[in-house]
This record gives C-alpha cells, structure tokens and sequence, in this order.
C-alpha cells in the first residue's frame, strides 16, 4: 500500500503544509481494510483536536482518492479508517515479496550435534527451527550457506572414549564389531552417560578421562588413524555422523553445506588467543588464559584452561574467523539454547578486540528448552535424555493410537508445526496427541486444508476465472490473502515462523468460514470463487514449504 501512503501524504501536505509519514495498518475486519493514525501524529503540532484533523483529511481522501478508497471514516480518538476499492485490493495479491536480503550471503548455523553425545530434543527443535529461518532467508533473496558445527573433541569425546573403552574391555577396537547398526545410537549415549558419571563420581576416573581427553587432541595433531586408541575414536566418530546423517533424511530438511568439526578449527583458535594474549586482548589467571568480559559488562571466560586445552570459547573463536576467512559474509546466525546466550556475549565480545566485523555481522538466536508434556525437561547429563528419535517415535505412537493413522509425512508436519508456532525463545511443551490432530492449530490440520481445497479444484471443469467485483465473504477471504506478503516480510525480517504459522491457521479458518455458507461447484459465481480457492491453496502451500512441510494435495 506505499502508493496510498504517499497519496495521503500529498494529501497531508496540501491541507496542513506539514510532511508527514503515513502508516497504514490492517484493523479488524469490521473497521475497514486499512486504518491510520496520521491526524494523532499531526494534532499536536497544529493545536488541533485529532477527530477534527482526521474528519478533513478523511473528507479530502474521499473527494480526491475515491480511485482507490470508497470510504474513509473517523474512529475512536482520531483512527482513520480505509476500505478499498475492490480491484485494488485484488491488486495487493500480485504484490511482489520484498527482498530484505537480496545479494547478500548469509550463513545460517544450525543443528550442531556434538558426535560421542546422545542427540536430543533440543538438537531436534534447532535442525528443524534452523531450517525453516534458513528457507525464510533464503526467499528474502540471500544466498544462503548452512553449516553445522559439532564437537569432535573436548570433555565429552573423553568420557564417551573412557566409557567405551572399559565396555569394550580395553583398547580393543575389533570388539566394536558386536554392536549392531542399531543399537549404537543407544550404545554410544549410554556410555557417555556411565563416562559422565564417573568423572563426577570418582577422582582416579576423572583423572583418567583428563589423560583420554588429551589423547584425542594429540591424536589430532599426530593425524592417527591406526593406533587401536585411533581406531576406536575414528570407528565411533563415524557412528555418531551417520546417525545424524539418518537424522536429517528422515526429517527432511534441505542438506547442509559444511560440516565443521571443532577439531579444524581448534588450531586457529588457540594460535588466534596466544597471539592476541600478548596484544592485552585475553590474559592469564591462575594458568588459565581469560577473556576478563567484567570490563565490558558481562563476565570472565576461561579460552585455554590450566591444562592447556582448549574450552569451547577457543574454538568458537577459531570458529568465527574460519567463517569469516571462508565466506566474507554480510550476516552469520547462530541458532542454540537460551543456556549460550551469555556465553556467545562474551565469545563474540572478546573477536570484537580484533576482528570488529565478523562480530559485527554474526545474530545469535536462542531457544528454550524442549520439554514433555507434564513439564519433564531433558538432560542427557543425568542420562535420562529423550533422544530426536524418541520424539518422532512418541508422535507415530500418537498417530498410531489415532483414528486417521496418519502417514511419515503427516507426522513430520506435526513435529514441525508443533516446534513452529511458538515464538523462538520461550521453552516448549511437545504434546504428541496434540501435535498430530487434525482440528485445532496444527500441522495435520493445514495440509488437510490444502488438500480439501485441491479438492474443491479437481472437481470442476471450469477454468478458474480473473477476480473482479467481490461478494461480502468472497471479499473477507481475499482480503485475508493480501496480507501474504506483508506476513513474509515481517517473518524474514524478525527471523520468526511463528508469524507464518498464525498466519496460515486464520487463513484456513476463515476460508473454512466461508466455503460452510458458499457453494463453489455448481454456483454462479464458480468461475471466480475458484480463483480464490486456488490462490488459497497456493498461499498454503507456500507457507508449509517455508516450514519444511509437505503440503498434500490428498490425505
């Protein structure tokens, strides 16, 4: 609607000599299509009552922009109030998507499992979250690069290896041979689970897990792959990427472009802390090298510890610039939990010191956590994790228990749906039962809808005819459609598919609400009414393919 703003800002000009910025907004549907409150925001310059400057400027849009508005109206304290000409609300539905990213390379890090951990809830509400703000930016027009970053080495490679290593009997790598394809997800998560608790529990096996932990580093640096210590390491790694690897195809998501171990960026990371500990940046404290993040208002981060390992603050570090050196991108989003917020402040704070830019440009997001319906949260630390799997076995469970019997792709749409429609931020409750029904505000739910309406189109001869003169609840319909692109645009700008998927499910009730009091086949009207089903059908399935959905076209 930029060309009634400006008509109205003209307008605006002419009657009071002052120019102003208009903004249009979408009221209910019982003030208008568009209402604004440009004589609020003039009344006190002209020491005029705001009724009294929006009853001119209304009165001047009628006489002079009836091309475009067939009423204008006062409201409340001063609102202006703006029903359209029908055809050009008609126009609003061919408004192109606007490119809020156009030319831009974006990076987009998501998922980031660690190998040698069990992968949870909380790695499948980022893979799946991360796609979708991947798709979002990418219609925005950025050439998009998704990386997924992992830990290959640190604390929790050492006590999965010492976990493994007792279980197997020693360093004993043909003993791996008796661990079906099967079961090494739970194989390799259960003796992360018994290495964790022995490093809490036991002084002489956390010692031990101390001494492994700096194994894997020297094999690193060794390049080994054939002592038997190597070759357990390298066998397991392996397991945990083709398990991810499994992941991923079954969720469908679109593929990652890099994998980035945090082995091939450690190097850089600890060269890039020494050399900038003798500029002032980092420094030393009880034979630790620190990040003092007091002196900027956050707080103090051990880099390398007292042992001379790496945290994972060094390989953030070594992280960061690897992308930077890589891709020289405009933007790089980082996707992790609520628990990293602080933690990437201080990171991204500390590369500030010498690499302004890449700080500057990267977004860090975060999630809260996933919890089961009854509040249970995960903790692969207690061992008492729910594995990503689990959580698509409980929603095929619910499925199962079910009248409908849904498909893989009707559970996938419920996983995705249910993790979409809220707000990146706040913790969520997976309900199964919920996430899969086809009433109520879920993914099952639209793909019905999107089917139903293709439905509706597969059973007439007609050709769909261009919109015109609208009836009452055709209007209330395309009306609902024009906000399309205004809906796109604020997700892709705020990085947000909750805004998508309200959008999506007061579409479908309001286009429900129609087609229960307007035939469509057999009317007079069919031709046109079926140019609306269509382009509603077609905003559907738009919007689920943005959510990494399946939009069937029969259920």
């Amino acid at each position: 609607m930029e060309q009634l703003e400006n008509k109205i800002r003209a307008l605006v000009i002419d009657l009071f000599g002052q120019d102003t910025e208009v903004e249009l907004t979408r009221p209910d549907e019982q003030f208008g299509d568009f209402s604004t409150n440009i004589a609020l925001k003039l009344s006190k310059s002209l020491d005029k009552n705001p009724r009294e400057v929006a009853a001119q400027i209304s009165e001047s849009i009628n006489n002079t922009i009836s091309d475009m508005v067939t009423s204008a109206t006062v409201a409340g304290p001063g609102f202006i109030n703006l029903r359209l000409n029908d055809n050009i609300l008609i126009d609003e539905l061919n408004k192109p998507n606007d490119k809020l990213y156009r030319n831009q390379t974006i990076l987009v890090e998501y998922s980031d499992p660690n190998p040698f951990k069990p992968l949870h809830a909380g790695h499948l509400y980022t893979t799946l979250v991360g796609d979708m703000i991947a798709r979002l930016v990418e219609m925005g027009g950025a050439k998009v690069i998704r990386l997924n970053y992992g830990g290959d080495v640190g604390l929790h490679v050492g006590k999965c290896m010492w976990g493994i290593i007792k279980n197997l009997g020693g360093e004993l790598p043909d003993n791996l041979d008796d661990v079906s394809k099967d079961e090494r997800p739970a194989y390799m998560g259960q003796r992360y689970v018994e290495g964790n608790i022995a490093y809490e529990d036991d002084e002489e096996y956390k010692q031990q897990i101390i001494a492994i932990n700096k194994r894997v580093y020297e094999l690193h640096k060794l390049d080994d792959h054939d002592s038997p210590f190597a070759q357990i390491y390298w066998i397991c790694r392996k397991w945990s990427y083709d398990y991810f690897a499994q992941l991923y195809d079954e969720l469908e998501v679109r593929k990652f472009d890099r994998f980035i171990p945090e082995s091939e960026v450690t190097h850089l990371g600890v060269k890039t802390i020494q050399e900038q500990l003798q500029k002032g940046v980092y420094e030393e404290s009880d034979g630790a090298i620190i990040f003092d993040g007091d002196k900027h208002g956050l707080h103090k981060r051990v880099f390398i510890n007292s042992e001379g390992l790496p945290t994972y603050e060094a390989k953030d570090v070594g992280l960061s610039l690897t992308k930077w050196a890589d891709y020289h991108f405009d933007k790089s989003i980082i996707i992790t939990a609520n628990e990293q917020d602080q933690y990437m402040q201080v990171v991204i704070k500390s590369i500030e010191q010498f690499e302004p830019e890449p700080a500057k440009r990267t977004q860090h997001i975060t999630h809260g956590v996933v919890k089961l319906q009854g509040g249970v949260k995960m903790s692969s630390r207690k061992g008492n994790v729910v594995t990503a799997l689990e959580i698509l076995d409980a929603a095929r469970q619910a499925g199962d228990e079910s009248e409908t019997k849904p498909n893989n792709e009707t559970i996938l749409a419920a996983v995705k749906y249910a993790f979409a429609k809220n707000r990146i931020g706040g913790d969520i409750i997976y309900d199964p039962k919920e996430s899969i029904a086809l009433e109520g505000n879920s993914g099952p739910y639209l793909q019905y809808a999107h089917a139903r309406a293709r439905s509706i189109i597969a059973k007439s001869d007609r050709v769909p005819s261009e919109l015109s003169e609208l009836e009452a609840e055709e209007r209330i319909v395309v009306k609902k459609l024009t906000e399309w692109n205004d809906v796109m645009n604020k997700a892709t700008e705020e990085l947000a598919p909750h805004v998508i998927c309200t959008y999506l499910y007061e579409l479908a009730q309001i286009f429900n609400r129609f087609y229960e009091n307007n035939r469509v086949i057999g009317d007079k009207r069919e031709t046109i009414r079926l140019k609306i089903v269509e382009i509603y059908a077609n905003r559907l399935k738009q919007g689920l393919d943005t959510l990494g959905i399946v939009a069937p076209d029969r259920m």
